[in-house]
């Protein structure tokens, strides 16, 4: 390599680099817009205020309101510690939740990763070699005409490729969008997370009910079958009622192994949730009596929903990496500019170093223009623009998805509200029928048949409220989850809290 000495024109090179940056003050490509709300007014075709009341446990009547806001810790609005408990264990302990926010730290250090792009890169180097020239050799040796000698080169390099069209800077864009995606991602599995707690113990509530009736139904099956087998044997009843009521106890019995198998892979989802083995996992029992049906829903406007659903926003950053990513594709079809320079010193001693006379330095740029890549460059730019189209149609299903969710969970609470109703009658007459034929039995005017038929008819009617009730709970967890999950106002999921458009 050719040395040159003297000194280094900063003036001119201060001139070329302040001109490079001037060419890169802008990016090919297109510029990100964000997509404008849908222009929808509501959820439904016909505006929904309240919904219908039932004279029961959770039967009063629920009211929208569009300027209320979701709170961080929505599932408060039911009103149960154990709830509550369970509910901060698993954002505490949940595997995916953490999972979740380990990829949104690695997702930014890669964001920080693509900025080191925009600055020059530097490496410090030293070599030494101990040389021999032949006699009459072409190439110079030192002044003593030594033709064994020892050389040392300590060397700082730099390289550095000017964003002349935007290449970084959209680079670095996408790469943010990807980041805000996997925020918006981690946000999603909180508001799942919370909600799937909520729905499981309303469930665990549902289910021990149901048990509990269905056990007192094989009682009562299993008190009129003995009955009848005494009967029978009196010749007061006949082979044909006795073979009805054991049909009767095997149905009911048959309902029974269901209802705990559910039972025991409820509380095993509700260790797995809460960050536990099943052999480990929270004992905690739920009842409706422990639960209080909230009365006051929000319910936010269709402008802001795309706001606050993070499935939204994180298709909306999907759609911001793939505009950036035409731009980067751009971008590679043009001459890319690279300004190289170097400084050091060289001596045949250690000790010569960096003496006057020792030094030298360098300083070039070269420009690289793709001429022919065999149409790789131009279907990559179709390719990107491609993605684009594809991100914007995902996008707008993404909306329409939320949308409908949104409403068919409406929809869920007006008619949970019809169906508790008619499923609080049944049981009120039912039990009205129980308790006529309990005082007849007692006067002496039915018999125990009598008796154990009308408690097998509330038993079943009281299961199929217990049913609806938990319908009208899990919809109304279904209702927060829909609308967001009250994400924006929580600070302690992600590293910092992303209020931007």
């Amino acid at each position: 390599m050719r040395r040159i000495s003297g000194h280094l024109p900063i003036a001119k090179a201060a001139l070329l680099t302040a001109s490079l940056f001037a060419l890169a003050a802008c990016a090919v490509g297109p510029d990100f817009e964000k997509p404008a709300p849908p222009a929808v007014t509501g959820y439904t075709p016909q505006p929904l205020t309240a919904t219908g009341s039932a004279p029961a446990p959770g039967g009063d009547a629920q009211h929208f309101d569009m300027s209320k806001d979701i709170s961080a810790d929505w599932w408060t609005v039911f009103h149960s510690q154990p709830l509550n408990a369970l509910v901060d264990e698993a954002l505490k302990n949940n595997s995916d939740l953490k999972a979740a926010q380990a990829a949104l730290k690695s997702s930014r250090e890669a964001v920080l990763a693509q900025r080191g792009a925009f600055f020059p890169s530097i490496a410090a180097g030293f070599s030494a070699t101990r040389e021999q020239d032949p006699p009459g050799a072409l190439a110079p040796v030192p002044s003593d005409n030594a033709f064994l000698y020892n050389l040392y080169t300590p060397e700082l390099s730099l390289s550095y490729s000017p964003d002349v069209w935007g290449l970084n800077r959209r680079t670095v864009e996408s790469a943010t969008a990807q980041e805000k995606a996997v925020r918006f991602q981690l946000f999603a599995a909180y508001v799942t997370l919370t909600s799937n707690v909520v729905v499981t113990a309303i469930q665990i509530a549902s289910i021990d009910d149901q048990i509990a009736a269905t056990r007192e139904l094989v009682q009562a099956d299993q008190k009129v079958l003995d009955i009848f087998q005494e009967q029978l044997k009196k010749g007061y009843a006949s082979g044909v009622d006795l073979a009805t009521q054991q049909s009767a106890l095997a149905s009911a019995q048959t309902a029974l192994p269901p209802l705990l198998k559910q039972s025991a892979q409820l509380h095993d989802l509700m260790a797995t949730l809460t960050g536990h083995f099943p052999s480990e996992g929270p004992q905690a029992e739920f009842t409706f009596a422990s639960l209080t049906l909230p009365t006051d829903l929000p319910l936010s406007v269709p402008s802001t929903l795309v706001e606050q659903r993070p499935d939204i926003r994180q298709a909306e950053e999907n759609l911001h990496s793939a505009s950036a990513q035409i731009g980067v594709a751009v971008a590679n079809r043009l001459p890319n500019i690279t300004i190289t320079a170097a400084a050091g010193s060289e001596a045949l001693n250690l000790g010569q170093l960096f003496e006057p006379g020792t030094g030298f330095w360098n300083i070039g740029a070269s420009l690289a223009a793709p001429i022919f890549q065999g149409g790789q460059l131009l279907h990559q730019e179709r390719e990107a623009r491609a993605n684009y189209e594809q991100a914007a149609a995902q996008y707008k299903s993404t909306v329409l998805s939320a949308f409908q969710n949104v409403a068919d969970t409406l929809a869920a609470l007006e008619q949970d509200a019809a169906a508790l109703k008619a499923a609080a009658a049944a049981d009120a007459a039912a039990k009205h029928a129980l308790d006529l034929t309990e005082r007849q039995v007692h006067d002496g005017y039915s018999s125990g048949v009598d008796l154990f038929t009308a408690q097998q008819t509330y038993q079943t009617a009281h299961i199929g409220l217990v049913q609806a009730q938990a319908d009208r709970y899990a919809d109304t967890a279904a209702l927060f989850q829909a609308l967001g999950g009250g994400w924006w106002h929580r600070t302690d999921i992600a590293a910092r809290n992303d209020n931007e458009n």
